[in-house]
């Protein structure tokens, strides 16, 4: 069925289910090979709408809040892997009423809290740093030497704390299977004195391997290798981006056409900052559909969010025609880190958000207005 997208608001991010079972697809199989366990990272995806489709392949979620553990917990079910780079006191008694497993960042942390977790009953463990480095980004890279995030070896020394029955590792983004490999080496260097006396390990997220390309059969060798060498341990990933990975666009319009300092720019009614921030954070270049680079098609555009950030700026790109006001502009793989991160920045319109059916048909889920604006203020 050809979708007529000019039925659809703008801006609307529309997720194609079929696409998304494919991913879930992809990722059974290895679970069913290596005998590892694959959660959702709500940090990366949190569409609670398609969570009836993703809980059939998954057997629970990974969250990093209060409010993500209340999500996963009230609209997913399933197992609950908790992990923040600090706890408060007024929320702890909650997330562990939510979590079956919890993470602590730091050997005071778990000091203070260990005795109540404890007593809860919910699986403890410590989030370490391997010390590897596969990650170019540094806003991304939690392993660095003065990274807040994680215990190093030298710091937790050769036996784990009473109560521990877990590690958990996070030092991937994007990564294929040889920085997998890589990372299991590293946790085996510099942890492996502590594997046999634990119950689980966490490899964390950044594992894109829905990504085309990736070497599905290094990671299968790599995880199944790895767990026949500890075959005590439950072994736990979490990919944030590779669950959603191209399964959706961001649908927009162009408002505006102007030229500046000799270049043309559309003026879209989306933003990089509010709507897609990791254009500017990562920094990226996003897809568009039917274009290409500047030059390499006729009419060159440089797209600008509809925000007053001056640097609300998507990219420059080149199109087979000139663009018109009206047209319709779709980002490609826009359903990872997008809405979990998107602001209501200067007021401006949130996407919709739909879903295209495997049957073909287009859901309208979600629909913002001023009311969602005004309830975040005071």
């Amino acid at each position: 069925m050809i979708l007529d997208y000019a039925q659809l608001p703008s801006p609307c991010y529309l997720l194609e289910e079929a696409r998304l079972r494919q991913n879930l697809e992809l990722i059974g199989r290895v679970a069913a090979e290596t005998g590892c366990r694959f959660l959702l990272a709500l940090k990366g995806f949190a569409m609670w709408s398609v969570f009836p489709l993703v809980r059939s392949y998954l057997p629970g979620c990974a969250a990093s809040s209060l409010h993500e553990a209340t999500l996963a917990r009230t609209r997913f079910g399933g197992h609950l892997h908790l992990y923040a780079p600090a706890y408060g006191e007024a929320e702890f008694s909650d997330l562990l009423a939510l979590s079956d497993r919890i993470s602590f960042n730091s050997l005071s942390q778990w000091q203070r809290f260990s005795g109540h977790t404890l007593a809860a009953g919910v699986s403890a463990g410590l989030r370490v740093n391997p010390a590897v480095h596969e990650v170019e980004t540094a806003l991304y890279n939690p392993c660095g030497e003065q990274s807040r995030l994680g215990i190093p070896a030298h710091e937790l020394g050769a036996v784990l704390p009473e109560g521990i029955a877990g590690l958990h590792v996070h030092a991937l983004c994007e990564c294929g299977a040889d920085s997998t490999e890589r990372l299991i080496e590293a946790v085996e260097l510099r942890f492996g004195h502590l594997l046999g006396s634990l119950r689980w390990l966490n490899l964390g997220g950044g594992h894109l391997l829905t990504r085309q390309g990736y070497d599905l059969a290094r990671l299968i060798r790599v995880l199944g290798a790895f767990r026949r060498r500890h075959p005590g341990l439950d072994i736990v990933l979490e990919p944030g981006s590779a669950i959603a990975w191209d399964t959706g666009t961001l649908l927009c319009s162009v408002l505006d056409l102007i030229s500046r300092g000799g270049i043309e720019i559309a003026m879209l009614d989306t933003s990089a900052t509010a709507h897609m921030p990791d254009v500017l954070e990562m920094p990226y270049r996003p897809e568009v559909r039917g274009a290409g680079m500047p030059g390499e098609k006729p009419y060159s555009y440089r797209l600008g969010g509809v925000s007053c950030l001056a640097g609300d700026v998507i990219g420059d790109y080149a199109f087979d025609r000139p663009l018109a006001v009206g047209d319709r502009v779709i980002f490609e793989d826009m359903m990872h880190y997008t809405m979990v991160k998107t602001t209501l920045f200067n007021g401006v319109r949130h996407p919709a958000i739909a879903i295209r059916r495997e049957s073909g048909e287009v859901e309208l889920v979600r629909r913002f207005d001023y009311r969602d604006y005004e309830g975040r203020l005071s």
